[in-house]
This record gives C-alpha cells, sequence and structure tokens, in this order.
C-alpha cells in the first residue's frame, strides 16, 4: 500500500493503514523533532506529536496538488514543530537546529537539490556548520533534507511563502559551502554545494 492510500484508509480508521503512514513518516520526523529539542528529548516530543496526529487525522485535507506524500509529512512536521516549541518553551531552551551524523546519514534519498547539497556534505564539519547557521537557514535545511520537503510544503510548515523559503534554503546552503571553505579550503564537497545553489536558481 503506497504512503497516499494509507492516509486514506487510515482517516477511515483502518489501523494497519495507519501503522503504514507511521513506518513512512516516523523515521524523518524523528530526526526532524531530534533537530529542535535534541536526542534525549526526540522521542518524547515525537510521541506527543503522533498523538496529535492519530487525534487530528481526519481533518487533513490533501490539497489535491499530486503527491499525498509530501502534504503529509508537511502536516506532520507542523504538528512535530509545534510540540517541539512547546517543549522548548516549557523547558526554556532555544532550538538545537542541529542532527547528529548518523541521523543525516539514515535519511532517505530523493532527488531534491537541497537533498543533493548536504548528501555532498555529509560530515562531521558540515554538521557542525549546519548548527551554526541562522535558526531560519537552519530549519530550512532541517526540512528540505531531513523531512525532504518541497520548497511549497517547508513554506506551510513554516508559515512563509514558498519564496522565502526558497531564499532561506538557498542562502543557508551558500553559507555552508562558505563556511566549509573556510575551515577545509576548496574541495570537491564546496563544489557540489555551489554546484546545487546554481541549480536552484
Amino acid at each position: 500500500m503506497d504512503l497516499a492510500t494509507a492516509v486514506r484508509a487510515a482517516q477511515e480508521g483502518d489501523e494497519e493503514a495507519f501503522r503504514i503512514m507511521y513506518r513512512a513518516v516516523q523515521p524523518q520526523l524523528l530526526q526532524y523533532v531530534r533537530g529542535f529539542v535534541g536526542a534525549a528529548d526526540a522521542e518524547d516530543v515525537a510521541s506527543e506529536a503522533w498523538l496529535q496526529i492519530a487525534r487530528d487525522l481526519a481533518s487533513f485535507r490533501d490539497p489535491g496538488d499530486g503527491d499525498t506524500g509530501d502534504a503529509i509529512r508537511g502536516w506532520t512536521a507542523r504538528i512535530a514543530r509545534n510540540r517541539a516549541l512547546d517543549h522548548l518553551r516549557a523547558v526554556g531552551r532555544r532550538p538545537a537546529t542541529a542532527v547528529g551524523i548518523e541521523d543525516l546519514l539514515d535519511r532517505p534519498a530523493g532527488e531534491d537539490t537541497a537533498e543533493e547539497a548536504v548528501a555532498a556534505v555529509g560530515t562531521g564539519q558540515a554538521l557542525a556548520a549546519i548548527a551554526s547557521l541562522p535558526r531560519d537557514q537552519a530549519e530550512a535545511v532541517l526540512l528540505r533534507v531531513v523531512m525532504g520537503l518541497d520548497s511549497k510544503t517547508a513554506a506551510k510548515v513554516l508559515g512563509k511563502r514558498p519564496g522565502a523559503m526558497r531564499m532561506a534554503t538557498s542562502r543557508g546552503l551558500r553559507r555552508l559551502a562558505e563556511l566549509l571553505e573556510s575551515d577545509a579550503g576548496p574541495s570537491s564537497v564546496t563544489f557540489s554545494v555551489s554546484r546545487t545553489l546554481e541549480d536552484m536558481r
């Protein structure tokens, strides 16, 4: 059963379909939450998000633009982001905006140019650079790379216009390339990020 079919069946109460949807979305969602709250609290926050997802799934509406998978990932990311921000407010911390290297290495492959860029820089050096980005840029890169969302869906998660999301992603990737180049000198890694930025124009 594909994700779109699973979502529709889960909305009608099919428990097996909900399990299929959960298995398809949870790995990326958990990685995204880790980027906010860190590894220690990520499981709890993701569990809270899934409680709300299960409760509100009947209200999910596919925008009908062709990709239910992106739509459900965006919808769940928005819920998880809200739960993560609630958690951070409760404990008085700022978002971590960084994920562990094992999280990025386990992310699913895709054809998105942002994913290709960060795939080219899947090193500890790159992760430190991502953590140093301004929050909006780091979150844009996390949504595009970890959650695998397109610019339009990621923009909905953050309540931004798609153009603003593309700009934040582009700036984040450009800054990432600069940081990597200044730390290690020109390399095939920074060339790959620069080429990806050209592709995004």
